[in-house]
């Protein structure tokens, strides 16, 4: 996880965010134009289905199905409210060494609780897939 937290801090730099939306498909007369999506703090994370897929490189909430008048800001601030990059009164460049800290802190700290989520929702689908499978062990056997 340490090489991940390390990869994504660079995503701090906008020009490395902008740098994601090699693909996207909205560019001209959008207003979710790779660029606005890259400030309101997104990187572009397509898969095969979904190639509109997006990330907050900071809260890591992901969005998709955009519409090209949706404003990236605005809908990131509507999904994430807590966000604390969008929250952000100043310019990443211009923060003080401590208050990096803290941000950077507060992005582990999302990262942990998505892989924590992640894997609780894992673990309780494997449990019903075993709990069926023994469920029906127990019925053969009767």
């Amino acid at each position: 996880m340490e090489v991940f937290l390390q990869q994504h801090r660079k995503f701090y730099f906008f020009q490395e965010r902008l740098d994601t939306f090699k693909n996207w498909p909205f560019v001209n007369d959008c207003v979710c134009t790779p660029e606005n999506m890259a400030a309101a703090g997104f990187i572009h994370t397509p898969s095969e289905n979904g190639p509109d897929v997006v990330q907050c490189f900071f809260c890591y909430k992901e969005l998709e199905g955009w519409e090209p008048q949706d404003e990236p800001l605005v809908e990131h601030q509507n999904h994430s409210s807590k966000c604390a990059f969008i929250a952000l009164k100043k310019k990443f460049e211009h923060l003080t060494a401590d208050e990096f800290v803290k941000l950077d802190k507060e992005r582990v700290k999302n990262i942990m609780k998505k892989t924590v989520s992640e894997r609780i929702q894992s673990f309780e689908q494997e449990a019903k897939v075993a709990r069926s499978t023994i469920e029906d062990f127990v019925t053969k056997a009767c």
